[in-house]
């Protein structure tokens, strides 16, 4: 972690000089102390700290399971190749299937270290749900909406600390950590849902699929407790559907007899 101390002590001596750094081009607004290249650097920190605990998140075998992460790689690359996502060639964006039926989640880490859950993928119903899903939370790490919020929570000082190796032990460890449950505000979350339709828009799926999502969970008696930090799954339906309207999106596929096929698969 010493390039990453190193980097993150010139953006703190650079912002004392001046401001400018403040927001991004990319979207997702509000400060931001991290580089892009840090976002990298803490995106394989978070990647260590899954892969080295499996009781917790279990990593499908790629081995066992090739037809199936290539099926889900084959819509990474679908929406990576819109056009439309920023890093593209910068961040890593790979994709690890974490093998547990009763969590109903994906996410994506700083830098595009993808984690799809096979319970999300056994939930849905059709390629365009997922790949709507999966567009959320790439413009999580796209926006760098992990690094915007970090440098809310932890602050200036505690920053200086890591960047200066005068913080607490295992402190970067900690931060990685905090990255793996971190919540998002309300604000970055409708952020990523307009830019989900905003990725699917130039492909053949259905630019709305997120919609699909958020209105089969907001049908469930026991919704997943992330979802009381969220904005409401119904004015998200509606709001995923007019950005899709707005951008005038043609496409029309759902893929979803290929999509039963892999479902089939994790049985």
């Amino acid at each position: 972690m010493k390039l990453f101390k190193l980097h993150l002590l010139i953006v703190l001596t650079a912002i004392s000089v001046s401001f400018s750094g403040c927001g991004s081009s990319q979207g997702g607004g509000g400060l931001n102390l991290f580089t892009p290249e840090q976002d990298l650097e803490l995106g394989q920190q978070v990647k260590k700290e899954i892969e080295s605990n499996p009781k917790e998140y279990p990593i499908l075998s790629e081995q066992e399971n090739k037809e199936v992460y290539a099926y889900i790689r084959k819509i990474t690359d679908r929406i990576l190749n819109s056009g439309e996502v920023a890093y593209r060639n910068e961040f890593a964006w790979e994709v690890k299937i974490i093998d547990d039926d009763e969590t109903l989640n994906a996410f994506c880490t700083p830098g595009g270290f993808i984690y799809v859950y096979t319970g999300l993928i056994k939930f849905l119903d059709s390629e365009d749900q997922l790949a709507g899903v999966m567009g959320h939370e790439i413009a999580h790490a796209a926006l760098r909406h992990s690094t915007r919020q970090m440098t809310k929570i932890y602050g200036l000082s505690a920053l200086v600390a890591i960047a200066t190796g005068n913080s607490e032990p295992g402190m970067i460890e900690q931060v990685a950590l905090g990255l793996i449950n971190l919540k998002f505000s309300r604000g970055h979350e409708t952020e990523a849902d307009a830019h989900s339709v905003k990725y699917l828009c130039p492909t053949s799926y259905k630019a709305d699929g997120a919609a699909g999502f958020f209105r089969k969970i907001g049908g469930e008696s026991s919704p997943p407790a992330f979802l009381s930090t969220h904005p409401n799954p119904g004015d998200r339906v509606n709001d995923i559907r007019r950005k899709s309207q707005e951008l005038s999106c043609r496409g029309d596929n759902d893929y979803r007899s290929e999509y039963i096929k892999i479902k089939r698969l994790l049985n």
